[in-house]
């Protein structure tokens, strides 16, 4: 599908997101209902009815996958050693870290491996968001942990455990895959009824990112944002791309892998890091800066994928 057809659409909802907020459409008392909407019913139903239909000896690549957690932990590692470098204290460093790899699959990830790779690419990426899930909470308690501020103590090990395992999208991509594994198939009841409930995921959390964007915040952090949207958006897909090229993976196995490590950061990085006692309007600004940046560099990243 052409490179064009598929960005300018997914970020025109996300602008239109924007625009409806500002005229009062989207009202904040909407946006939570909505958002627990898509995250608890809408986003699962998707992820659960691609990954029950996929073939696993088809669609799971175990090379790929640990690829792509390799990538995640160097972008980790990536940040922390700049944070330290340029003596970032220590609230903004934990907020700086954690955007630098908490990438948004669901909302964004998702719709742009379904519009530009179709239901065989979502089928994969669905499966690689359930373990990118995972190590994305794991990791972001971890940093945000070690640089808690003032004595602000977040959830414990287990308390995080917990949290995963109630992870209505990790469930789900975890149920498809014992569906897929089973081979027992939907129903077509069934299957019919996750589609209709799967049809309203993308457009509504496109709509909930635009309507969620705030530019306040940016002026006074503008360098760190930049740095962390750049490590996000930039370095992080690169250190993929140069594994996947050098190992030998097939276009067709990494592309979602790719598309999926180059998402902007999470819109829940702000939740983890004000509940963590970190720089959460840092964390306010690099999300929103790096989904406006992530229109030009998703740009880029499927022009390269497609001559690949």
């Amino acid at each position: 599908m052409p490179i064009l057809a598929t960005i300018v659409p997914i970020f025109a909802v996300i602008a239109i997101g924007w625009a409806a907020r500002g005229r009062g459409l989207l009202p904040p008392e909407f946006l939570a209902a909505a958002n627990r909407l898509v995250f608890y019913l809408a986003i699962p139903a998707m992820v659960f009815s691609a990954v029950a239909r996929a073939s696993l000896e088809v669609h799971f690549k175990p090379l790929v996958a640990a690829v792509t957690l390799g990538t995640m932990l160097a972008a980790c590692g990536a940040a922390w050693l700049a944070a330290l470098a340029v003596g970032m204290e220590t609230r903004l460093r934990g907020a700086f870290i954690e955007d630098s790899f908490h990438g948004n699959q669901g909302y964004i990830g998702l719709a742009v491996a379904l519009y530009f790779l179709g239901p065989e690419g979502l089928a994969r990426a669905s499966i690689l968001t359930g373990f990118m899930m995972i190590l994305n909470n794991a990791l972001s308690v971890v940093v945000l942990q070690l640089h808690a501020a003032g004595g602000v103590r977040g959830p414990g090990g287990l308390a995080a455990a917990a949290r995963m395992a109630k992870n209505p999208v990790i469930l789900s991509a975890l149920g498809g895959l014992l569906v897929s594994a089973a081979g027992v198939g939907l129903h077509p009841v069934l299957e019919r009824s996750l589609a209709i409930l799967a049809g309203m995921a993308l457009p509504l959390a496109l709509l909930i990112i635009g309507a969620s964007l705030s530019f306040e915040l940016m002026r006074s952090r503008l360098a760190a944002v930049l740095g962390c949207s750049l490590i996000k958006l930039l370095l992080m897909p690169a250190i993929g791309l140069a594994a996947f090229l050098a190992l030998g993976a097939a276009p067709e196995d990494f592309l979602p892998a790719l598309i999926l490590l180059a998402t902007p950061t999470a819109t829940v990085a702000y939740v983890l890091a004000r509940q963590m006692g970190a720089d959460h309007e840092f964390a306010a600004a690099a999300i929103s800066f790096s989904t406006l940046l992530s229109a030009f560099t998703y740009t880029g990243w499927l022009a390269l994928g497609a001559r690949l």
